[in-house]
């Protein structure tokens, strides 16, 4: 497997950063200025591993491509939700989009100016709505006529006036798989077109509301800007038909969704050639309207900027000349395989100059059947190999989970020749333990307690002896 793809290959004018790859003379791959060899001695796998510089370029990318045009780069928080990342986007000037009441308070904790963030989804709880209006958000994209009326009442009770805009649901194909399609006439997201003006003239008649915008989201993983073009024309047309009833908006956001090639024949949708396109084309279609442009790009900021490192334990052979390697990573850590039968690269960390021709599977030690990152791989790959799984900035740790009471894989950021990492130390099975309350009575479950800490500790300690004896050998 070779450590670079065609399919990654960027056309724009001025390339993204790139963050990994094997610029030393023994062929070993690297984030910027550090080896993964020496992220996995220190930290252990596993891990996942960002790069800050292509983090960066990437979202500079899309600032910069709307020029002079008033916009906002609203970054889609649920792709990747690590505190240091919103931190690094936030000190950029960056907006958010948010899904939840947590996500809202990761952005401020991250240093978010408030007037940036955004605040979508299908089922925004009564305390989340009073937590974005004592934030004071920038907007709600309200979904139905539902969450419009429960806005206003938290908005009464609170003596606020909620910003809003309405999420259309344009009954636009994105040409993407069905799974991650939110555009569609049947999709659980936003207001279906006969249904907008209605709820635009019932949001006008609330006291405690105000009409700022108009969003959109068609789905995710997409390759081309014609349905982003068919999704403005559909925009515009409401536009229009709102400004004619007076009612005048301040912005138009157009979602995120752009798609990153995670293998050969997928093509990453370049951030100026979406930008461009799309200004262009609302332009044309809506002169002399002074709005702002916002967009919500995530997988295209993260996706491509992360490795998932992990460890093979040990090779297993079986019937039928099936071979697998079986690492020290899972489905609990990347769920994307197992879920939607997603294709993540998957390559040594050592030189990748070694040849096979056997294929073999890349498997987690999770009790399921479909915890399988890779299938039949041609991968040169032994005992205690290192190995990543490319393009797994998103959807990876904020998707990961503790099924089978697996902690949760570490992250850390490089930059230059730095690491920092982004938890205080690594999650163990402790923490689970001690999350939850015991039944028994208070001196069993003390000593129980107990039993299992001194056991993990014996185990931790003796781990650590073997290491530093294979280290000094």
């Amino acid at each position: 497997m070779h450590a670079s793809n065609p399919a990654r290959e960027h056309s724009e004018s001025e390339p993204l950063a790139q963050g990994f790859g094997r610029p030393t003379p023994d062929g070993t791959l690297w984030c910027e200025g550090v080896s993964l060899e020496e992220i996995a001695r220190r930290f252990g796998t596993p891990t996942y591993v960002y790069s800050k510089a292509m983090i960066e370029s990437r979202f500079a990318a899309y600032d910069r491509a709307f020029g002079e045009t008033p916009h906002l780069v609203c970054y889609a928080v649920k792709a990747n939700a690590a505190l240091g990342i919103l931190e690094t986007l936030a000190s950029r000037g960056a907006g958010f989009d948010t899904v939840s009441g947590g996500e809202i308070l990761k952005a401020v904790a991250a240093g978010a100016d408030p007037k940036k963030i955004v605040f979508s989804g299908v089922g925004k709880s009564r305390p989340e709505i009073a937590l974005a209006l004592f934030a004071g958000i920038r907007c709600f994209n309200i979904e139905s006529i539902e969450e419009l009326e429960r806005i206003e009442a938290e908005a009464a009770r609170l003596g606020r006036r909620a910003p809003i805009a309405v999420r259309v649901n344009p009954d636009v194909d994105p040409h993407v798989e069905e799974r991650i399609a939110t555009g569609l006439g049947t999709s659980k997201f936003g207001v279906d077109r006969d249904d907008v003006l209605p709820l635009y003239r019932r949001a006008r008649e609330l006291p405690h509301v105000e009409i700022v915008g108009i969003s959109c989201h068609i789905g995710s993983q997409i390759q081309s800007t014609e349905p982003y073009l068919c999704m403005v024309e559909v925009l515009a047309d409401i536009v229009r038909q709102l400004h004619a009833e007076g009612i005048v908006l301040k912005h138009i956001d157009f979602g995120g969704g752009a798609g990153v090639a995670y293998r050969e024949g997928e093509k990453t949708l370049p951030p100026g050639e979406l930008v461009s396109a799309l200004v262009e084309k609302a332009r044309e279609v809506l002169p002399g309207e002074a709005l702002t442009y916002l967009i919500e790009p995530g997988r295209s900021i993260v996706a491509e900027a992360g490795v998932l490192l992990m460890r093979v334990e040990f090779l297993k052979h079986a019937r039928a000349g099936a071979r697998y390697a079986i690492v020290d990573a899972s489905m609990s850590e990347l769920l994307r395989p197992a879920l939607y039968g997603a294709w993540h690269e998957i390559e040594r960390v050592g030189s990748a100059a070694a040849q096979t021709e056997l294929p073999i599977s890349i498997a987690g030690p999770v009790c399921e059947s479909t915890d399988i990152l890779g299938r039949n791989r041609i991968i040169a790959t032994f005992d205690n190999d290192l190995l990543v799984a490319r393009t797994a900035g998103a959807y990876g740790m904020s998707m990961a989970s503790n099924y089978n009471s697996r902690p949760l894989p570490f992250e850390v950021l490089v930059s230059g020749d730095r690491v920092e990492p982004l938890q205080k130390r690594r999650q163990t099975p402790l923490d689970l333990i001690e999350a939850q309350r015991s039944l028994l009575d208070k001196s069993a479950a003390g000593e129980a307690r107990e039993r299992a800490a001194a056991l993990y500790e014996e185990t931790a300690a003796f781990v650590r002896f073997m290491k530093e004896s294979l280290e000094r050998t």
